[in-house]
């Protein structure tokens, strides 16, 4: 394989500095050097994208993910959580096959990676499926089998949780398994703690749904005697691999014993907000040392995989909840759209730096609302939107430009023709 040196042009947009008229040189799947527009020639560079107007920014790490759910889109709105799940969700899904699995969650992913995500974090079923999809893409993909005991789905088996992730274990440089089990009122502390030896021997990420509804939290109680939080930590998995989802009815013990841990809290503000009516406490998490991501959830309830979306309310939701205007700035949300993504997971991205992987986002900027230019956090935050990704990279290789994706030679339109129209 020929290696191609490709610079990206114009402003860098990253969580510790922004730097205008630079060249982000790329060379196999890092980024080389970070110089001067006007240094690019020093450096031989194959092809050149970008310029005058474009914002490049690291890859958008969408922490929290169920893609093929792009198939639910529009079903059981404006419902609480647990009848959503019960009643929409949970029987539509007994209705999975592979094939269907892989076709949606390819369209998902497809319009993932098309607003500017380099990197998913999965939790769902058929999860092989899902995986050869993404590595069909080419995204990022860190994908888990839900697994689920205290209900009865039979898509959910605990086996096949674990045979998903030693079939998948180092086998791809860009799909990597997790542990996946689904939530801590649907998962028994004995699988639990099965899934926490499992994860120590094979240094395993362990996704799970956390505190997301009033009736998770009372079920806990009632059954074990303690807060979901209290739950993870009695069965051994409330360390740095944990990442947590939602949170939104963590008390203020949970807080402090979850900051104590190391564990990732991914913040799906979207998602709650409709299904819940709140969010998670992110602030207080955050300001005991807790690291947190950011997640789009699925596109049932939230309607898009946008992240730009998603940081826009991350950042307005958080300020109607705690009444305060100087919290969750824009910065501060980007950061958890990319750094704290990135450090969930384990890689060394989020940032454009020498040495750091080329996940790496080219935003269109030549527009009005990204003038006068003056606040480069607050347009990437507050005034774009998927639709100004003109160019997606991810390991060092563009794999969506000017709506094509290279690896599949499809547009988005053209995969929406053959799996809406079949």
């Amino acid at each position: 394989m020929v290696m191609v040196m490709i610079a990206l042009t114009g402003t860098v947009v990253d969580a510790q500095r922004t730097f205008q008229d630079v060249a982000v040189i790329v060379e196999s799947s890092l980024i080389r050097a970070v110089v001067p527009a006007d240094k690019l020639r020093e450096y031989g560079v194959d092809e050149v994208y970008g310029g005058k107007g474009y914002l490049i920014l690291p890859g958008l790490v969408n922490a929290h993910t169920h893609v093929a759910m792009a198939r639910f889109r529009g079903l059981g709105e404006d419902i609480p959580i647990e009848k959503w799940l019960s009643d929409v969700i949970w029987p539509a899904e007994l209705e999975w096959t592979p094939r269907e699995i892989h076709r949606w969650s390819l369209l998902g992913m497809a319009e993932a990676l098309a607003n500017g995500s380099t990197t998913i974090n999965e939790h769902y079923f058929f999860a092989g499926e899902i995986a050869k999809a993404a590595r069909e893409l080419g995204i990022r993909a860190f994908v888990g089998q839900t697994v689920m005991d205290e209900v009865d789905f039979p898509l959910a088996k605990p086996e096949e949780g674990f045979r998903f992730f030693k079939r998948w274990d180092r086998k791809d440089d860009l799909v990597k398994p997790t542990l996946a089990p689904h939530a801590t009122n649907t998962v028994s502390p004995e699988l639990m703690g099965e899934i926490g030896e499992f994860a120590s021997e094979r240094k395993a990420l362990i996704h799970v749904h956390l505190s997301q509804s009033r009736g998770e939290v009372e079920t806990v109680k009632r059954r074990y005697g303690v807060t979901p939080v209290e739950y993870l930590q009695k069965a051994g998995v409330l360390n740095g691999r944990l990442i947590g989802v939602h949170g939104i009815y963590l008390s203020r013990r949970e807080v402090d014993l979850y900051s104590r841990s190391g564990a990732t809290l991914v913040h799906c503000s979207l998602s709650m907000a409709k299904l819940e009516g709140r969010i998670a406490p992110i602030i207080e998490l955050e300001g005991r040392g807790t690291n947190i991501a950011l997640g789009n959830d699925s596109p049932n309830p939230v309607g898009l995989m946008d992240m730009f979306t998603e940081m826009r309310f991350a950042a307005v939701l958080n300020k109607v909840w705690r009444k305060r205007t100087d919290v969750a700035s824009a910065e501060e949300v980007f950061r958890w759209a990319t750094v704290g993504g990135a450090r969930a997971l384990g890689l060394k991205a989020g940032l454009i730096k020498p040495g750091y992987l080329a996940d790496l986002v080219l935003l269109n900027a030549r527009k009005p609302q990204f003038l006068p230019g003056e606040n480069p956090y607050s347009h990437v935050v507050y005034s774009a939107r998927g639709s100004d990704v003109e160019l997606v990279m991810v390991n060092g290789e563009v794999v969506y430009r000017n709506g094509l994706f290279t690896k599949i030679g499809k547009t988005l339109e053209e995969l929406w023709e053959e799996v809406g129209l079949s």
